[in-house]
């Protein structure tokens, strides 16, 4: 594997070794988000032994303090992830991460594939948490979206007892401390993270692709591809401008809509595409395309050996799927239990070397590397991020209220929908 990266070049993905530390795709999440991360030549990668994010767990305030001194330990733990998403035996019936757990605390866990996207989710459960019943959940696992900080501001999660999760302080990677969506780590701690970029054939273009400002070229007209996803719509075009779309305001979104509907307008966009984007990458319809490099790894793994995923110089989008704990849970000690639990080299590892995506434990990669020995996903700097590539991260803009929501929507529908 050779490092192709420069100054003036994004990051490209091309030997076939490096797919197998791409993103494994939950089918099931592609609609909603993305799960995408990054495909990148090898950098030099530094061993950690902890994050030493130097982050110290937060008091409760009164009341909560008494509440969580008040719950009692439970023998169960019942936990609502995605599907896919967790370590599984090949006969598809045990989860070793989970049987360890229950080993090593005497808790036996529930585990249910139930979320299938958060908007819906969140649908389904707002209701029931809204008039003061128990969803049935301990855990619960939602993207930074605009569900979670609903359900933040809402007052549908309980806050953590941080005193109960030293490992997370302990291990934690700085990018999944004190995130902007949630200061202070206040009611959730990661699950794992992914990000998004750009995939095309350089048969069909003729030449490298390094930029956003190459979803704008007139000479692929009609053979472009965007997402629908109105969030990752918006943030690829102020990347192209050169804006952060997590510091951005209204204005900065009319500017984004903007140059997204002169591209429109020009004929440069053949679709704004769902999942199927990936479809009409392989079959030829479009040439280049915003992508999530989960379906990369898919594409190669069907066939389509000439399609590449590139990280834009310009940067691409952060996310992070996260672990919380819904009112009227009934088992929340058990919930602390196993986060804390999760945030070792030993559990991580474990879980990261099935799902692939961005480990929020760094030392899980010696774990992997040494005793797993899978130096193929240990070594991979999709799994295990570089310094340079999270400075080319950027996050999704936060919402502060509904109605902020509601203007992004409104400014980003047009362009999908005129």
């Amino acid at each position: 594997m050779t490092d192709e990266k420069s100054p003036n070049k994004g990051f490209r993905l091309d030997d076939p070794a490096f797919i197998r530390g791409l993103t494994q795709p939950r089918l099931t999440r592609r609609g909603v988000l993305g799960a995408g991360a990054m495909g990148m030549a090898a950098l030099a990668m530094p061993r950690f032994a902890h994050a030493d994010s130097g982050a110290m767990p937060i008091p409760l305030d009164a009341k909560w303090e008494k509440w969580w001194k008040q719950q009692k330990p439970t023998k169960e733990l019942v936990f609502a992830n995605w599907p896919y998403y967790i370590d599984v035996t090949d006969d598809g019936k045990k989860h070793p991460s989970l049987d360890n757990f229950t080993k090593a605390t005497g808790i036996d866990v529930k585990y249910l594939e139930t979320i299938q996207g958060n908007a819906p989710f969140y649908a389904k459960i707002a209701p029931v948490l809204k008039s003061g019943q128990s969803i049935g959940n301990d855990i619960i696992v939602m993207t930074n979206t605009w569900q979670l900080t609903e359900l933040m501001m809402q007052d549908f999660l309980v806050p953590l007892w941080q005193e109960k999760l030293p490992n997370f302080f302990k291990n934690a990677s700085p990018s999944v401390i004190s995130p902007d969506y949630d200061k202070g780590n206040k009611y959730t701690v990661t699950w794992q993270s992914g990000m998004t970029g750009i995939a095309y054939n350089p048969k069909l273009t003729g030449r490298e692709i390094t930029s956003f400002e190459d979803l704008w070229d007139p000479k692929f007209a009609g053979h472009v591809g965007m997402m629908s996803d109105l969030t990752e719509l918006g943030s690829a075009a102020m990347l192209k401008l050169g804006i952060d779309p997590a510091k951005s305001t209204p204005e900065d979104w009319k500017k984004a809509a903007a140059i997204l509907e002169d591209q429109k307008k020009k004929g440069i966009v053949r679709q704004y595409y769902d999942q199927s984007y990936i479809t009409a990458l392989e079959n030829g319809d479009t040439w280049i395309t915003q992508a999530w490099s989960g379906d990369v790894f898919q594409a190669h793994a069907k066939g389509f050996k000439d399609l590449k995923f590139i990280v834009p110089k310009e940067g691409v989008m952060l996310w992070h799927d996260n672990m919380m704990i819904p009112k009227g849970a009934k088992n929340p000690l058990s919930a602390l239990e196993w986060m804390n639990f999760y945030y070792t080299a030993e559990t991580a590892g474990l879980i990261e070397d099935y799902v692939n995506y961005i480990c929020p434990v760094p030392s899980a990669q010696a774990y992997i590397k040494d005793v797993i020995k899978d130096a193929d996903v240990a070594d991979s700097p999709l799994v295990f991020p570089t310094k340079e590539m999270y400075a080319k991260t950027h996050d999704f803009y936060t919402f502060k209220s509904f109605d902020e929501y509601q203007a992004w929507q409104s400014t980003f529908s047009p362009v999908v929908q005129g």
